[in-house]
């Protein structure tokens, strides 16, 4: 299952289930974003040509990063780019979600193991700008 998490809209992040199964090949991003997704699942004994990448001039303007949980379960709160809390979502074990744009907090709710991708290099303070979050009681799914 793939799940768009849009306001006013604009896509936000893209939650891709652990239960996401198609043969071949499935991109779930357009050209317009600076992170692409793909999903594979091919036959055993199925080749893949060898390849390098070639230099390609890009321009990144914000950072996009994609969390990969591979154990737990994470709540994920969306805000828009004024900082406003919009809802949330809960992730569990096997799901993929790339956050786009806007803001985003996170609660775990049970351990968590996850892998983070984004592009690098990292700015540290000049990469984000923090804010309060909402509390557990106003958390709407």
């Amino acid at each position: 299952m793939i799940e768009h998490i849009e306001h006013s809209g604009e896509l936000l992040a893209l939650i891709i289930r652990a239960s996401y199964a198609k043969p071949g090949i499935s991109f779930f991003t357009d050209s317009s974003l600076s992170q692409q997704i793909g999903y594979m699942q091919h036959p055993s004994g199925k080749l893949i040509e060898p390849h390098v990448h070639n230099p390609v001039k890009r321009a990144v303007h914000l950072t996009q990063e994609v969390l990969v949980l591979r154990k737990g379960r994470l709540r994920v709160d969306f805000y828009d780019e004024n900082q406003a809390y919009l809802y949330s979502r809960t992730l569990e074990a096997g799901d993929v979600i790339l956050l786009i744009k806007g803001g985003h907090g996170f609660e775990v709710l049970e351990e968590i193991e996850m892998f983070e991708i984004k592009q690098g290099p990292y700015a540290g303070d000049e990469d984000k700008t923090r804010f309060q979050g909402i509390s557990a009681d106003e958390v709407k799914v």
